[in-house]
């Protein structure tokens, strides 16, 4: 495709039809079988595998228009590759609430938050939206954004991620299944990045762990065995000895 029509509305819808027939030809029933049994449900799905998709995303490269184009096409690894070649400088926060309203698989969900809305500038503005959401992938996506930036954002203060720790106490007696890992994802994203943070969230891991409540108590134990494990803690000792 030439540049001249890859910048245009037939060039994008042109780039769709060859994304969706690459899916297609790549997409098998081994693959779906797999994700069925990972629990990724969806309504379309071809059944490509996430590596296919990044590799083809670098080859595809940055492209908004593309990414809001795959979106539309409702297919699962078309909403998968935006991720992977969407520009977090041009995603607004009416497409963060667009998209984060049709997460219907955790798979969705993470990817998403990890490759492509915890880079954005409204990343912190929609986990405070969405920390309180009804809705279990919405919910899921601000805890996941919380563990997403945890890990890639090493100069975000400590002051946000313990704001994120109260935010996180409140969602502790969600029983949801996805909404309970999540909320345990960001938990122990939060307790590995320095010491004073680890004596924060192991503070709350504890906390949740004596809660009568079956989630809080789940959450509190799977972050609690994570953080004070003594791998955790050379990690933390190791970062420490760095600053």
């Amino acid at each position: 495709m030439t540049p001249a029509i890859r910048g245009t509305a037939a060039g994008t819808r042109a780039r769709v039809t060859e994304t969706l027939a690459w899916l297609e030809r790549k997409g098998s029933k081994r693959n779906r079988d797999g994700m069925a049994r990972y629990g990724i449900v969806a309504k379309k799905v071809f059944g490509v595998s996430v590596g296919d998709l990044r590799a083809h995303g670098k080859r595809v490269g940055r492209d908004h228009a593309l990414a809001l184009a795959l979106w539309r096409t409702g297919w699962y690894e078309a909403r998968m590759l935006a991720a992977f070649v969407d520009d977090p400088a041009e995603v607004t926060r009416a497409q963060m609430d667009l998209w984060a309203r049709a997460f219907d698989n955790w798979a969705i969900c993470d990817t998403i938050c990890f490759h492509l809305f915890d880079k954005t500038p409204h990343a912190w503005a929609k986990i405070a939206k969405w920390a309180p959401s009804e809705h279990e992938f919405v919910k899921r996506a601000a805890f996941a954004l919380i563990a997403s930036i945890g890990v890639h954002d090493k100069s975000a203060p400590d002051a946000q991620f313990i704001r994120a720790l109260r935010l996180i106490e409140r969602a502790a007696t969600d029983d949801r299944n996805f909404v309970k890992k999540g909320v345990s994802w960001a938990l122990r994203v939060i307790g590995r990045r320095n010491a004073v943070l680890h004596q924060r969230a192991l503070l709350v891991a504890e906390k949740l762990r004596a809660s009568e409540t079956p989630a809080a108590r789940w959450i509190g134990s799977d972050a609690s065995r994570e953080l004070s494990s003594a791998k955790v803690r050379r990690i933390v000792a190791s970062r420490a000895a760095r600053q």
